[in-house]
């Protein structure tokens, strides 16, 4: 049976699947990332990991992936195939497409991790038929995927989509990237969490106790939770202006709050709209399993693209 390998490597774990044609999902499996042993551990890591899928695929299909797909967070050149950097798993320059082809015998697609995402839900998911979708996941910061065509746009340098770090609150809070008032320091799932653990006295409390404790109507969760939504308002507002998308498809880990987050960004997004069309703001459908799934359809692209150009010569 002919199958791809799809592998979607996070900061803490890796998702992986074995998928056949028209995405059936053959197999599936996790495993730590293991970023405490460092960076050419992790490489390791997901070469192994990836060398364990295949000969799953020998003994259960009869025959090794045709292809594989690679999703990673940070900047990634996937032109190149490099991993160029990620903060959070501490590589520099990875050759990673190289290295993975070399351990398979097949050829690699390496994507980022959010456009990866954007493309499943783009294709198979929460944008399927939107010809232009804009796609946001609300996790530990807030990143863009631009979904155009049935492809992804990466831009000129690989750094499309980055809306967390459009500035909303000017001389606000400071962030990372060394500008002030970002985006994603008062809308990610992180930035809730966090003003939430403080307002409440308790340290482990999180984005999902603020959704729960604003439904059961608690002041301060109330003004928290309002507060991310008018400065997501604010910022999906200056990317509608630009990029005009059907669909708006927001997942991550504060989608997980339903209609508590859903309905009252509607109406805040509906406020601010003034010349610009309003597209459907919808949830993500496809849940965790998007970075996985949408490697595997780089891996079914790249196949198809061979199976082209063969057919042509």
């Amino acid at each position: 049976m002919r199958h791809v390998i799809a592998l979607d490597v996070g900061g803490t774990g890796m998702k992986a699947a074995l998928i056949g044609a028209e995405g059936r999902l053959l197999y599936r499996t996790r495993r730590a990332t293991g970023r405490e042993r460092g960076p050419d551990a992790v490489v390791e890591g997901i070469l192994h990991f990836a060398a364990d899928l295949r000969s799953h695929g020998i003994e259960q299909y009869g025959e090794p992936a045709s292809a594989a797909g690679l999703a990673v967070p940070g900047i990634v050149d996937e032109e190149r195939g490099i991993a160029a950097y990620s903060a959070n798993l501490g590589w520099r320059d990875v050759p990673l497409r190289d290295l993975l082809a070399e351990r398979l015998g097949c050829p690699v697609a390496l994507g980022h991790d959010v456009r990866t995402g954007g493309l499943a839900e783009g294709r198979i998911g929460a944008g399927r038929g939107a010809d232009r979708f804009l796609f946001v996941p609300l996790g530990t910061g807030i990143a863009g995927a631009i979904g155009i065509g049935g492809r992804v746009e990466a831009g000129a340098h690989g750094f499309a989509g980055e809306i967390g770090h459009i500035v909303v609150r000017p001389e606000g809070a400071p962030c990372p990237c060394g500008q002030r008032g970002c985006l994603e320091r008062y809308a990610s799932a992180a930035a809730v969490s966090e003003a939430w653990a403080t307002a409440c006295g308790t340290p482990e409390a999180d984005a999902a106790d603020c959704a729960k404790a604003v439904v059961s109507g608690d002041p301060n969760a109330v003004r928290i939770w309002q507060d991310a939504i008018d400065a997501l308002a604010d910022g999906l507002l200056t990317a509608l202006t630009l990029l005009d998308p059907r669909t708006l498809i927001i997942g991550g880990g504060l989608a997980e709050a339903g209609e508590t987050l859903f309905t009252p960004l509607r109406d805040a997004v509906r406020e601010r709209v003034t010349f610009q069309k309003l597209p459907s703001v919808v949830p993500a459908a496809l849940g965790d399993t998007a970075g996985c799934l949408g490697a595997g359809l780089l891996a079914w692209d790249l196949l198809t693209s061979t199976d082209s150009t063969e057919e042509s010569a």
